[in-house]
């Protein structure tokens, strides 16, 4: 009877130790995205200040300008799942990158002050978003592991846990730059 009750305590502790685990990954994940959400905030804040003055000098990127103010609605509306707010941040990564690339061709606008600056702090803001990102990846990945790994697979199925989406870069920053198409801009 002992034995049994020592056993019973054990796989209790076994149990329970395991259930935390999964609760703090879980949760872990949760705060990684958190973090990257904190920053898409300062991106999204900066985006209308970056609009407005390349608006001034750009009056042929209006496509590209409209494109990213409507996917910045779209991505702050409560109304869209994570995987769903991944592809349309993909999509503003690809249209700000369209725009920097873009600058090259309005001087004036290169050396406007106030561009110079938004440029600056968007550089500093991508470059916190790329951390927060490898955070949410690293947690995502070990909280997926967790789920599929015996023996907090089995507590997971029964807690309906499901793997989560990692962010990854879109399939058109997968290509390799051609060096020469630069040179010939």
């Amino acid at each position: 009877m002992l034995f049994f009750l020592i056993t019973l305590t054990v796989l209790f502790f076994i149990f329970l130790s395991l259930y935390n685990q999964l609760v703090a990954k879980k949760n872990q994940v949760l705060n990684a995205y958190a973090g990257i959400d904190v920053q898409f905030k300062k991106r999204f804040d900066l985006i209308p200040n970056l609009v407005s003055t390349v608006k001034q000098y750009m009056k042929y990127e209006s496509e590209t300008l409209n494109q990213l103010t409507s996917l910045r609605v779209e991505a702050q509306s409560n109304r869209i799942g994570s995987r769903a707010r991944i592809e349309i941040e993909n999509e503003v990564s690809q249209a700000m990158g369209s725009i920097m690339a873009s600058v090259e061709n309005y001087p004036e606008l290169k050396a406007s002050e106030n561009f110079l600056q938004l440029q600056r702090s968007f550089n500093e803001i991508e470059a916190q978003l790329s951390a927060a990102r490898r955070t949410f990846n690293a947690s995502t990945t070990e909280y997926n592991d967790a789920i599929e790994m015996f023996p907090t697979n089995i507590l997971a199925n029964f807690m309906n846990y499901k793997q989560r989406p990692l962010f990854e870069i879109a399939n058109t920053e997968r290509q390799v730059p051609n060096a020469q198409e630069l040179f010939d801009n």
